[in-house]
């Protein structure tokens, strides 16, 4: 893919993750394509579902299988606003996403470059390829009005 499309479904991963954060869920988006058609989308709402595994990429995944009728993905990219963390990275490798690509690192939990390099480990029996960068700017900045927002509001302020 062009860096161009790379951009284009990042900005939708980043609508996605501005609709989470207007919920009061940490800012994340997510969106799964296979030949430039969406196969499913999703954003962070683990506080609304009660659910501690609804991440967005979760959620894009489960939505992506639900539609082809297969947990297996291969072919697909996600495109994800923020670095996945170490359960969505393993479901990325379950469904066998071939590519990933995020806009900004997770400082705290991500596991593909800031804290593990978990999609080289030898043990797994599927490879991702995985890009960083487009339009991190703007994911890192959505993710710091939210926590900051939330710090302002639990100071009283």
């Amino acid at each position: 893919m062009s860096l161009e499309e790379d951009i284009h479904w990042m900005r939708r991963a980043l609508v996605l993750a501005d609709a989470a954060a207007r919920a009061g869920e940490v800012p994340v988006g997510a969106v799964l394509v296979r030949s430039g058609e969406v196969l499913g989308e999703g954003r962070n709402q683990p506080l609304s579902s009660r659910d501690p595994t609804a991440h967005a990429e979760i959620c894009a995944l489960r939505a992506a299988s639900a539609a082809v009728g297969n947990y297996r993905l291969p072919g697909s990219t996600l495109y994800v606003s923020i670095e996945p963390c170490t359960m969505c990275a393993g479901a990325l490798v379950h469904a066998r996403i071939e590519r990933l690509v995020f806009a900004a690192r997770e400082p705290k939990a991500g596991v593909v470059v800031s804290n593990l390099q978990l999609l080289e480990a030898p043990f797994l029996n599927h490879r991702i390829r995985w890009e960083e960068g487009p339009l991190a700017d703007e994911a890192s900045a959505l993710m710091q009005a939210f926590f900051r927002d939330r710090r302002r509001i639990g100071s009283g302020t």
